[in-house]
C-alpha cells in the first residue's frame, strides 16, 4: 500500500476522474500582456505544476466583464476573443503533462476601480459594488443596477463558452475573498432592498444566476467548482453558519466546493486567507470540514497545507475530499510526484515568507525564495547549459547559497568539494531550529543538507578555505558563499556582559533574562523579539528608523505588525546612546531620554559581508561570489545566485 494512499487515490468530480486528490490552486499572473493575454512565460509557469504531478492545474483569476471587474492591473480578459489562443496553449501545456486544466472565473466588484492590493487607481475606471460606498482612499463605489447585474451574469456564460472553446476540463467560479459575489453575500457590504439584497437567499441570487448561466453553457455533467469562503472573519459579515447555508443552496448546481476564508482586501485579512508563518498549517481546514458535513458533493480545502502527511490526514479523517495547494507548489511543483514515489523527505517546503506575492505586486513576476526556477520556468524548460568538461569546483560556505551551488554543480557532473568552517551545514539558517514559527525555514535547510549528502560532493566541515587549502586542492572554480557577520555598532558599553548577538539568543534562550531589550528593529530584530516574547519574556525593540522592519515585504509586514502589536513594546525613532549596568540609555527623536531596564540585551543591528576570499581570486581560473558575501540580502538571493552560478559552469 502506498504511504499516502488516500491522497493518491482517484476521485470523480462531475464527468471526470482526477488521478489524485491534489489540485494546483488558482494563482494569478501579473506579467500578462497589458491587454490581459497569456504569454509563453505564463504558460510555462502553469505547465511546470502539471509536470509535477498535480491532478488539476487551475489558471488564476480570469475576468468575465473587464469594463467593471478587473481588480488587478493585469488579468485575463475573458470577454476578449483575442485571449483565446493563449488559453488554448495553456490548456494544451497542462493536458500534455497529464493534468486536467481548470480556470477561475472572477469579477472584482467594488475593486474594479483597481484599488485592490495589486491594483493602481486609474482615473477613468469606475467602481461598482452591491451598494453605494466610499473606499478608504475616497474613491466612490456605485451601486450596480439590475441591468448591469444581468449583463455580468451573461458575461459568465460568455466566458464559459470561451473556456469550452479553449478545451478546459473544469471551470471554477470565484465567490470568495471579498470579490463580487462575496460582496453581494455579505450583509456588511450589501445594503440593497431589491431582490438582490436583504435575506441570505436574496443576497445569493446574483451568484446563483451566474452559476445557472454557466451551467446552461457547459451542460449538466461538466465539472463546475465553486470557490467560496467558510467564514469572512469580519464582524457583521458572513459567518461559518451562513456559508453552510450557501453550500446547501449551491450543491445541486456545482460538482466541487473549494472552501477558503476571509476578504483579503480588508485590513490585516490577507494573512488569514493566505496563512502567515505565525499561523498553524492547515488552520482553515476546519471550515471545509463544516461544509463537507452538510453537502453530498466533494469538498476541497486550502490554508497553508505544507506536507503530504498533513494532506493525507485531512483526507483520511474526512475533513475534506481534496487539497488545493498554492504556495506549496511554488516551493516544489513536484510535491505530488515526490509524495507518490516515497520521496516526501525531498519536498522543498514553503517557508511562508510572502516573497511570491510581493514580487507579483511590485514587479509583476512571481518568484520563490526556496525555488530559483519560479519566475524562470520558460528559460529552464528550453535552456540547459551543458558543461564542456567536469571541473574541480570548491564551494566555500555551507549556508543556503553554498549548499545550492554545490548541489547544482554536482548535478552537472563537476567534482565538487563543499567546505564550511563550522561543524554543521546551514549557515544563518541554523538559528531557525529554535524558533517555532521558523520551522519551515529549518526544514528547508535540512532538505538542502540531505541533497548535499546524497550527491557526489566531498563535504569538509570545520574547514576554512585559505590559500593553502586552494593550493592543496587545486580547484579550477572557487565559489565564495561565506555569508556575513554581525555588525557591531559603536555604542558605548556594547561589550557589556548582558549583550548577546540575536542568533546566539535564539540558540540559547536559557541564558536570556525576563526583561529583554532588542537593539535593532529590522526583520531579524523583530522576529527575534517576537519569539522571545512568545517564550514569556518582556520585550522592547529599539529602532533608530521611524518604522520597524521597513525592509519586510508588504504582506509579511502585515503579519509582523499584528505579532509586534500583540507581543512587544516598540520604540521606533530611538537611538541607543550607551549601555550601562543601569540599562539601555536611549534618546528619542523629540530629544527626550529614557533608560530601559534590561536583564538581557539582544543585538540585531544588521550584518556586514564576509568577503575575505576575494584576496584568493587569482589562485583559481574562475572565481564567483554569491549571497551575503556580495552584499547583505535575504535567503532568496543566496539560493538563486547559487543555483544560476553553478548552472553556467
Amino acid at each position: 500500500m502506498k504511504k499516502f494512499s488516500q491522497l493518491m487515490s482517484p476521485i470523480k468530480v462531475g464527468n471526470i476522474t482526477l488521478k489524485n486528490r491534489i489540485i494546483a490552486a488558482p494563482t494569478s499572473m501579473m506579467d500578462l500582456t497589458p491587454d490581459g493575454r497569456l504569454t509563453p512565460y505564463n504558460i510555462s509557469y502553469y505547465e511546470l505544476k502539471a509536470r509535477g504531478g498535480a491532478a488539476v492545474v487551475t489558471v488564476g483569476e480570469s475576468i468575465t466583464h473587464t469594463e467593471t471587474g478587473e481588480s488587478h492591473n493585469r488579468q485575463i480578459h475573458m470577454d476578449d476573443p483575442n485571449a483565446l489562443p493563449g488559453l488554448r496553449h495553456v490548456v494544451l501545456a497542462i493536458q500534455r503533462n497529464g493534468a486536467l486544466a481548470n480556470i477561475e472565473l472572477s469579477h472584482g466588484g467594488k475593486y474594479g476601480g483597481l484599488t485592490s492590493i495589486a491594483g493602481e487607481e486609474i482615473n477613468d475606471k469606475v467602481a461598482y459594488g452591491p451598494s453605494d460606498d466610499t473606499m478608504e482612499n475616497g474613491e466612490k463605489v456605485y451601486e450596480m443596477s439590475k441591468e448591469m447585474i444581468l449583463e455580468i451574469v451573461k458575461s459568465y456564460g460568455n466566458a464559459a463558452k470561451m473556456c469550452m472553446s479553449a478545451g478546459f476540463d473544469m471551470i471554477m467560479i470565484h465567490a470568495a475573498h471579498g470579490w463580487l459575489f462575496s460582496q453581494f453575500l455579505s450583509p456588511l457590504e450589501n445594503k440593497r432592498t431589491d431582490e438582490f439584497g436583504g435575506s441570505l437567499e436574496n443576497r445569493a441570487r446574483f451568484l446563483m444566476l451566474a452559476i445557472e448561466e454557466v451551467r446552461k453553457v457547459v451542460g449538466p455533467n461538466f465539472p463546475l467548482e465553486l470557490r467560496m469562503n467558510g467564514d469572512d472573519f469580519i464582524e457583521g459579515a458572513m459567518s461559518q453558519e451562513d456559508y453552510i447555508q450557501v453550500a446547501k443552496m449551491v450543491q445541486d448546481q456545482v460538482d466541487l466546493i473549494n472552501v477558503s476564508a476571509g476578504a483579503h482586501e480588508g485590513e490585516g485579512m490577507f494573512i488569514k486567507t493566505h496563512p502567515s508563518m505565525f499561523m498553524d498549517h492547515g488552520c482553515n481546514v476546519y471550515l471545509a470540514e463544516g461544509i463537507k458535513s452538510v453537502v453530498d458533493i466533494p469538498v476541497s480545502c486550502v490554508g497553508g497545507i505544507h506536507s503530504p502527511e498533513l494532506a493525507e490526514e485531512i483526507i483520511a479523517s474526512g475533513k475534506a475530499d481534496l487539497v488545493e495547494l498554492g504556495r506549496a507548489l511554488l516551493a516544489d511543483p513536484y510535491f505530488p510526484k515526490k509524495a507518490m514515489s516515497g520521496r516526501e523527505a525531498d519536498i522543498t517546503p514553503c517557508i511562508r515568507c510572502y516573497n511570491c506575492f510581493d514580487a507579483s505586486i511590485n514587479n509583476t513576476v512571481v518568484v520563490c525564495t526556496v525555488n530559483p526556477v519560479i519566475g524562470n520556468e520558460f528559460d529552464n524548460k528550453y535552456y540547459t547549459p551543458v558543461a564542456e568538461r567536469p571541473k574541480k569546483v570548491l564551494v566555500a560556505g555551507g549556508g543556503p547559497g553554498g549548499m545550492q551551488a554545490a548541489i547544482k554543480a554536482a548535478e552537472k557532473g563537476h567534482k565538487v568539494t563543499l567546505c564550511d568552517n563550522t561543524d554543521s551545514l546551514g549557515g544563518i539558517l541554523k538559528f531557525a531550529e529554535h524558533v517555532p514559527f521558523k520551522k519551515d525555514l529549518h526544514d528547508f535547510s535540512k532538505v538542502l543538507e540531505r541533497r548535499v549528502r546524497s550527491e557526489k560532493i566531498n563535504l569538509l566541515l570545520n574547514t576554512e578555505v585559505t590559500a593553502e587549502t586552494i593550493k592543496s586542492m587545486k580547484p579550477e572554480v572557487l565559489i565564495a558563499a561565506t555569508g556575513s557577520i554581525p555588525f557591531i555598532p559603536p555604542i558605548k558599553g556594547i561589550d557589556h556582559p548582558k549583550v548577546m548577538i540575536a542568533t546566539e539568543a535564539e540558540k540559547q534562550p536559557e541564558l536570556i533574562g525576563d526583561k529583554v531589550v532588542v537593539i535593532g528593529g529590522g526583520l531579524v530584530g523583530c522576529e527575534t523579539g517576537i519569539h522571545l516574547a512568545m517564550s514569556g519574556k518582556d520585550v522592547t525593540i529599539v529602532e533608530m528608523r521611524d518604522k520597524l522592519a521597513p525592509e519586510a515585504n508588504v504582506i509579511h509586514a502585515m503579519a509582523l505588525e499584528i505579532e509586534l502589536k500583540n507581543h512587544v513594546k516598540q520604540m521606533p525613532s530611538t537611538v541607543v546612546a550607551s549601555i550601562t549596568d543601569e540599562g539601555v540609555h536611549c534618546k528619542r527623536s523629540d530629544g527626550s531620554h529614557e533608560v530601559l531596564e534590561a536583564d538581557s540585551i539582544v543585538l540585531a543591528a544588521g550584518v556586514k559581508s564576509e568577503n575575505a576570499l576575494t584576496e584568493l581570486a587569482d589562485l583559481v581560473e574562475e572565481f564567483y561570489m554569491i549571497g551575503d558575501c556580495v552584499k547583505p540580502a535575504q535567503v532568496m538571493e543566496a539560493v538563486r545566485q547559487g543555483y544560476y552560478t553553478s548552472r553556467e559552469i
